[in-house]
């Protein structure tokens, strides 16, 4: 199965939470980290250096991330869209200083909530809550959308198979559409896999 279409995780417990932290200010980074450890949740800091996001996560395997600089730059904003592309989980920004164009790239980059006015302790949980929530909103929304573009794609298929089989059967809709009914039933197979098999051996003669 593809990271784009991927189930949505359970969510897990706040004591399990793990939140990688992101955020090149030592000082401001260690009082986040102590933050979220007094809420129950396990802090994750990348290694030292040149932070690869997209790298991290994978490794580290976050169930959030939280993105704390004084204002976003290009680099955080295109490492926080390959992770939602590759690897999606809840991204949270905060930053000190913002405008209308920093919060729009952030937002189609897939950050989940985008906090003005830093990472003030008493924030930081409903914050989290709240991208949880919305990125698992999205997620679900997303899934439905993608199994509902299959179905569809899959009754194209479908009609197509049962065409060609009108064609060389000389048959009705209805005869060709139980002639694959019981290919598949048959072959152990589901409907699709024999609508596509009777495409490609068309495709052949």
């Amino acid at each position: 199965m593809s990271r784009l279409t991927q189930k949505v995780p359970p969510s897990p417990a706040a004591r399990d939470l793990r939140v990688l932290i992101v955020d090149r200010t030592a000082a401001r980074s260690h009082a986040l980290r102590e933050a979220l450890e007094r809420e129950g949740y396990v802090a994750l800091v990348p290694p030292p250096g040149r932070c690869d996001l997209l790298r991290c996560v994978r490794e580290l395997e976050p169930d959030v991330i939280i993105v704390d600089m004084d204002s976003p730059d290009r680099d955080i904003v295109e490492d926080s869209r390959r992770v939602f592309l590759e690897d999606p989980r809840p991204i949270v920004m905060f930053v000190d200083e913002s405008d209308s164009a920093s919060i729009r790239a952030a937002v189609d980059a897939g950050v989940a909530s985008y906090v003005v006015k830093g990472a003030s302790p008493e924030r930081v949980r409903p914050v989290v809550e709240v991208a949880l929530a919305r990125f698992r909103a999205f997620q679900s929304l997303k899934s439905e959308l993608d199994d509902a573009r299959n179905s569809l794609a899959e009754r194209k298929l479908v009609e197509r198979a049962k065409g060609i089989l009108m064609e060389r059967r000389s048959c009705s809709e209805d005869e060709a559409y139980r002639m694959l009914r019981r290919m598949a039933m048959s072959r152990g197979q589901r409907l699709i896999e024999v609508a596509r098999n009777v495409i490609e051996m068309a495709t052949l003669l």
